[in-house]
């Protein structure tokens, strides 16, 4: 039995690449023209959808959503989450209709053909240069002025404990809410770690629950407050978090 179990997750973790290939291979030709210029990145945003719920499909995954609050359309919000696997990507692209800017990590850029659109796309972050984090901020903001939204996963990354429910938060997102007082929308993904974490000899196919949560407003926020923002908008994620593992 423990066999098929390794056969299983071998087989289902690879084609998890290949399905992240399949539908970059059909419309590639679309998805250059779209990256050739800032003016064609809603045109890329819903190609990306697309791949995310083809994806999410393929891989025998299926989700559910309750929303405390809904977004307005053109409206720009600073979309934030806990981060425990890869699919956090594609489930968080499927969720939100507002074409919104990851900024993530730059090591996924090795990743083949979604590596390619992944670095033309996102703001990549270095997060052993002070440098980095300067340019992710500036060209965070030039996304804003766009009237873009951006996602960030605060966390800074996927702890490498898989223990750790929640870790503690970094500043950068919240600093740019309140330069922009543009509303923190908090997402809480509770079953993604249990579905596809970054553990190989793990996950199963599978519902993901989702929750977004009311929106934690910025306007007439200073910088002073960005330490206080961040611990309340993490304290709304954990005490979810909490709640699911009740359930």
């Amino acid at each position: 039995m423990k066999i098929f179990k390794i056969a299983f997750w071998i087989l289902w973790r690879v084609w998890f690449y290949v399905l992240m290939a399949i539908p970059i291979l059909i419309m590639f030709p679309f998805l250059v023209v779209s990256i050739l210029s800032e003016k064609g990145y809603p045109y890329f945003f819903k190609m990306a959808r697309i791949w995310a719920r083809f994806i999410l499909f393929g891989m025998g995954f299926y989700y559910t959503v309750k929303r405390e609050q809904k977004l307005i359309k053109g409206k720009s919000y600073m979309i934030v989450a806990n981060h425990t696997s890869m699919t956090d990507i594609m489930l968080m692209l499927v969720l939100i209709k507002n074409p919104f800017v990851f900024v993530g990590k730059k090591e996924l850029v090795k990743i083949p053909l979604f590596g390619f659109f992944y670095k033309r796309t996102c703001i990549l972050v270095d997060r052993s240069s002070s440098k980095s984090k300067n340019e992710v901020f500036k060209r965070a903001q030039n996304r804003l002025n766009q009237g873009l939204s951006i996602c960030i996963f605060p966390e800074g990354g996927v702890p490498d404990d898989e223990s750790i429910l929640l870790d503690e938060f970094k500043d950068g997102a919240f600093r740019l809410a309140i330069d922009h007082q543009i509303p923190i929308v908090p997402i809480v993904f509770p079953d993604n770690k249990e579905r596809f974490s970054y553990t190989f000899m793990s996950g199963s196919p599978g519902k993901m629950r989702v929750k977004i949560l009311p929106f934690v407003e910025t306007k007439g926020l200073t910088s002073d407050h960005r330490k206080e923002l961040k611990e309340q908008v993490r304290t709304l994620i954990y005490n979810s978090l909490i709640d699911f593992e009740k359930s």
